[in-house]
């Protein structure tokens, strides 16, 4: 039995939905007849390139800049959220509940929070919203990295910023999962369409459409699983799909905001 790597690191919380996904990789795992490597460390780039890759999941932005051309795309989720579907998410632009301003113009200036600088729902999707509104290439008055969508919530909610952007499906898990966490803000506006999260690996295409083929079987055979993850189905995938990543980047460029928050 060949022993791989697979881990399914991108959405991890609450509880439940990091219990299904090890039920899925487990389950699929099995299908593929591979039995699974641990993998101890926290470096996620090192994880994406490692020679042991089966499986795992990465974010769109990344995979088209230090990423391309170094990874295989296995697909990516159809899930069953709100904003979130049809093979597409995107980031929620969120303020407090009780801050009146109702538009990005209106928030120039403001304090902002983004989990990661190659984050696509956190930064990329940000920037490109936030373009329009720049002064002199910059849109906050100061920027926080959290390190994680999560943590970009709890100091929205504890006022210790204006704003964030957040990945629609991790928003939806802790909604449904820890509603707590999600109280005391409201939906100012969503970004632009993103294609969700791919799944990638280090094997040929042949493998790949066989990982595919095994992670929707997997689904089929675990329908407690798809339910909690709200996973309908993995699409076929393209680097093709996510050339918009970077287009958005480019656009957001042009109209002068070439970082999120320029370091001066």
């Amino acid at each position: 039995m060949t022993l791989a790597l697979a881990e399914l690191p991108m959405y991890t919380a609450p509880e439940v939905i990091r219990s299904a996904s090890e039920a899925w990789i487990a389950r699929t795992l099995e299908l593929l007849d591979v039995r699974r490597q641990p993998w101890p460390g926290d470096d996620l780039h090192a994880l994406f390139l490692a020679p042991q890759l089966l499986f795992t999941q990465t974010c769109g932005y990344p995979l088209m800049t230090a990423l391309r051309g170094r990874v295989r795309l296995v697909g990516r989720p159809d899930f069953d959220l709100p904003h979130s579907t049809g093979g597409e998410h995107c980031s929620l632009l969120l303020v407090r509940e009780d801050d009146p301003r109702n538009d990005l113009e209106a928030l120039h200036g403001c304090r902002g929070a983004a989990n990661n600088p190659d984050s696509n729902t956190g930064m990329n999707l940000l920037r490109h919203a936030l373009a329009p509104w720049q002064r002199g290439g910059r849109y906050f008055s100061e920027l926080h990295w959290s390190g994680s969508h999560r943590q970009s919530l709890a100091w929205l909610r504890a006022g210790r910023v204006d704003l964030i952007a957040m990945d629609s499906v991790t928003f939806a898990y802790l909604a449904f999962h820890s509603p707590a966490e999600t109280t005391g803000v409201r939906l100012l506006q969503r970004s632009a369409p993103s294609p969700a999260l791919p799944y990638i690996t280090g094997a040929d295409e042949a493998r790949a459409r066989e990982i595919r083929d095994a992670l929707n079987l997997a689904l089929a055979q675990r329908p407690d699983v798809a339910a909690a993850l709200h996973i309908r189905r993995v699409l076929p995938a393209d680097e093709v799909d996510y050339e918009v990543l970077l287009d958005y980047e480019r656009e957001a460029t042009e109209q002068g905001l070439s970082e999120l928050h320029p370091g001066r």
